[in-house]
């Protein structure tokens, strides 16, 4: 028989497999707890029902044992999903060992050796929980982005020169040549712009040196990034990212009621997200007793300041920050013209943490080598980039968006590296 999986499982004959979580012996009864993706299924064994090989088998599987089982599938409204399987054959496709660690239950293991342990730790309900919340906010975000006509993209991992010009980089050997890990693919989605694709997106992991012992920080993070050209001002960026976020948290709402339970996480979702703007932004924070100087950005505590102050006026998590000082944002941003002391650059922020970036960029040639020069970017370095600005390049923008920070936010997890498969960080390059 076709093997069916334990949400779908309905009376009668059938055949299930998956991981052993529980083995319970009362008598003349077995029970196993069954777990596969989709959820749990019971397998009761009473002695006088089963062949006396079957009940043998059932007796001695450790836990996480992986079988398969072949049986009835009968009513009970004492089981999982008010269902149960009598089974006619178990089949021990692989035998467990002795855990090394404990994962399921009371948990008193600690988060690092849960995560030297990561193959077995992810087995849990709650862990696979996060990373079909996390795939449903990726398919979100994707959904809405073909549906507006963005193209899908991939620019290069490794670069030959520093994204932004800084020293937060990883560096690599590429072929007797000193070459780099990419921080952002920014630039790369700049130059699709100056190619003619004109509104773009991709998928992938960008890296950062730096040496951040944090639970919102890692060395290798994931991003949804997207890129669009003919824009007015960085509104038009603001509306499609707010328009894309909030189609992907209607589409978590919908799809995903049974893990966001898991999480006692209820999704509101705003009408409108709302945007701050410097240099307004320090009156806020100054009003609620925190001093941010001029001419510089805010702290995480700001953050959960402005957070605060947005859920009390606003009754939303979401809010968009804009016009940054300039001095603090990197060459290829976009001044105000008219007041060159900010920036059209654009963060979205989610529950007191920053999500993404972006805004407009610069497409004017001689800006650009201008705000180069401002940054002390040697002119060099950044030719392989700049140089395509001379030959036409339509006003542009786009967002850079976490997708770990985005899950943990949602789900309100402690440390972001519960919503990373296998976080890489400034002490962890295994498993």
């Amino acid at each position: 028989m076709e093997r069916t999986y334990a949400k779908n499982v309905k009376p009668g004959k059938i055949s299930v497999a998956g991981w052993v979580e529980e083995t319970r012996k009362l008598g003349g009864l077995v029970f196993l707890k069954l777990r596969d993706m989709t959820g749990y299924i019971q397998i009761t064994l009473p002695k006088k029902k089963v062949s006396e090989n079957v009940f043998k088998i059932a007796s001695s599987l450790t836990k996480e044992s992986v079988v398969s089982v072949d049986g009835e599938a009968v009513v009970n409204k004492e089981a999982p999903g008010g269902i149960e399987i009598i089974p006619s054959a178990i089949k021990v496709i692989s035998t467990a060992k002795p855990l090394p660690i404990e994962f399921l239950g009371k948990v008193d293991t600690t988060f690092d050796k849960l995560l030297d342990y990561r193959p077995l730790s992810l087995r849990t309900r709650k862990n696979q929980a996060i990373f079909k919340i996390q795939s449903t906010i990726i398919h979100g975000f994707i959904e809405y982005l073909d549906k507006k006509g963005f193209l899908q993209i991939f620019t290069p991992c490794i670069l030959g020169a520093a994204s932004e010009g800084g020293a937060e980089v990883f560096s690599v050997d590429y072929y007797k040549k000193r070459a780099f890990l990419r921080q952002d693919p920014q630039l790369h989605r700049q130059l699709a712009i100056a190619a003619g694709l004109e509104k773009i997106y991709e998928v992938g992991a960008s890296w950062r040196a730096e040496m951040s012992h944090t639970t919102r920080h890692l060395s290798e993070h994931r991003v949804l990034a997207a890129e669009m050209a003919f824009i007015k001002d960085e509104y038009d960026v603001i509306k499609i990212e707010e328009e894309m976020v909030l189609h992907c948290l209607k589409k978590i709402k919908n799809e995903c009621a049974d893990e966001l339970e898991i999480f006692d996480t209820k999704i509101e979702i705003p009408e409108k997200i709302p945007v701050l703007k410097f240099p307004e932004v320090y009156d806020i924070l100054e009003g609620m007793g925190k001093i941010v100087k001029r001419g510089e950005e805010y702290d995480t505590e700001a953050e959960e300041l402005l957070w605060k102050w947005v859920k009390e006026k606003y009754k939303t998590d979401l809010f968009f920050v804009n016009r940054f000082p300039s001095a603090a944002k990197p060459f290829y941003v976009m001044k105000y013209d008219e007041e060159p002391e900010w920036a059209r650059s654009v963060d979205l922020l989610y529950r007191g943490v920053e999500l993404s970036s972006g805004g407009q960029r610069e497409h004017r040639y001689d800006k650009i080598i201008e705000q180069a020069k401002e940054k002390r970017i040697p002119l060099e370095s950044i030719k392989w980039f700049a140089e395509f600005f001379q030959y036409g390049v339509p006003p542009h923008g786009g967002f850079a968006i976490g997708i770990e920070r985005m899950t943990k936010q949602l789900l309100g997890l402690a440390n972001i590296r519960e919503a990373t498969l296998f976080p890489r960080d400034t002490e962890r390059l295994l498993p």
